[in-house]
């Protein structure tokens, strides 16, 4: 990768890294719930867009800089990891599990969509 490709994923990265602070904390404080809904729908929203972006056939540089570096960090997995691990931590191991569980299969489904989707275009 060039010079110019690296700053940029920089730059993305920083942009995917705020928005996703942004966005959960709108939900979040919409939702007002023990449950981390905000790290649920940007990882769902991130998985659709990245399988949409696959779809529409992008690769290389163009995949680099808006799939891994601006939606690789608009998305959290380690955000997920920690809420689900707070919840069992709290005794809350039904909603830690349904974290795991629908956060994946959500996911996976959204992904699909998403290219699925994109393939049509």
């Amino acid at each position: 990768m060039s010079a110019p490709v690296w700053i940029a994923v920089g730059l993305l990265g920083g942009v995917g890294a705020l928005l996703r602070f942004v966005v959960d904390g709108i939900v979040t404080a919409q939702v007002r719930r023990d449950l981390p809904i905000g790290t649920f729908l940007v990882n769902v929203s991130g998985s659709a867009l990245l399988g949409f972006l696959v779809g529409l056939g992008f690769t290389g540089d163009r995949l680099v800089l808006v799939g891994t570096a601006t939606i690789g960090s608009y998305t959290t997995f380690s955000t997920w990891m920690l809420e689900a691990h707070r919840l069992a931590e709290d005794g809350e191991l039904a909603a830690a599990g349904a974290n795991l569980l629908v956060s994946l299969a959500v996911g996976l489904g959204a992904a699909a969509l998403g290219r699925a989707i994109g393939r049509q275009l």
